[in-house]
C-alpha cells in the first residue's frame, strides 16, 4: 500500500537480510499508535516507530513479504526454531492425513518438543512409525516431531480455524490428570 514502511527485524530489532526469517514489521499514517489504556502492550507493540505484527515473514529480493507463521505458534526445540506450518503442510502432503496440527510441548532437555495431532482420513489406518518416515524424508531433523498423536477431530473456531493453543492447553491438563 502508498505510504505504509514493511520490514523484518530480528529479536534485536535489527533488520534481517532477504530471505531470513524476522517479524514483520510496519509503519504508517493508518498504523495504529497504541492500545487504548494500556501502555504496557503498546510498550511490547510498538518498537522505534515500527509496529510489530507478531508475523513471522521473509521477504524476497523483489520486496515481496511471504508470512511464515505466528511468533507465538513458534517452537523452540534445542535452540532451533520450528515453524508448526511448515511441519503442517509436510504431514498434509501425505495421502492419509486429512488434518494436521503442530503445537511445541515442554521438554526438560530440549525446552520443547515438535508433537503433531493427526485425523486421519475416513477409513485410513495410520502408524506413528508411517508420519515419521514421511516427515524425515521431508524436514530437517529438528524440525520432526518426537510425538504423535491420532485424534478424531481438533478443536476449531467458528469459521474452522484450528486453535493450536487450545490444543496444546488440552494436552497439557491431559498429561496433568495422568501424572497425578
Amino acid at each position: 500500500m502508498p505510504g505504509i514502511d514493511a520490514k523484518v527485524l530480528d529479536e534485536n530489532l535489527r533488520e534481517v537480510p532477504v530471505g531470513e526469517v524476522g517479524e514483520l514489521a510496519v509503519r504508517g499514517p493508518n498504523v495504529m499508535m497504541g492500545y487504548w489504556q494500556r501502555p504496557e502492550e503498546t510498550n511490547k507493540t510498538i518498537k522505534i516507530d515500527w509496529l510489530l505484527t507478531g508475523d513471522m515473514a521473509r521477504m524476497d529480493k523483489d520486496g515481496y513479504f511471504y508470512i511464515v507463521d505466528r511468533k507465538k505458534d513458534m517452537i523452540i526445540a534445542g535452540g532451533y526454531n520450528i515453524y508448526p506450518r511448515e511441519v503442517e503442510e509436510v504431514l498434509f502432503a501425505h495421502p492419509g492425513v486429512a488434518e494436521a496440527a503442530v503445537v511445541g510441548l515442554p521438554d526438560e532437555y530440549r525446552g520443547e518438543t515438535v508433537a503433531a495431532f493427526v485425523v486421519p482420513k475416513p477409513g485410513v489406518t495410520l502408524t506413528k512409525e508411517e508420519l515419521d518416515r514421511h516427515c524425515r524424508e521431508n524436514l530437517a531433523a529438528y524440525k520432526v516431531p518426537r510425538i504423535y498423536e491420532f485424534r478424531t477431530e481438533l478443536p476449531k473456531s467458528a469459521v474452522g480455524k484450528v486453535l493450536r493453543r487450545e490444543l496444546r492447553e488440552a494436552v497439557l491438563k491431559e498429561r496433568q490428570k495422568v501424572g497425578s
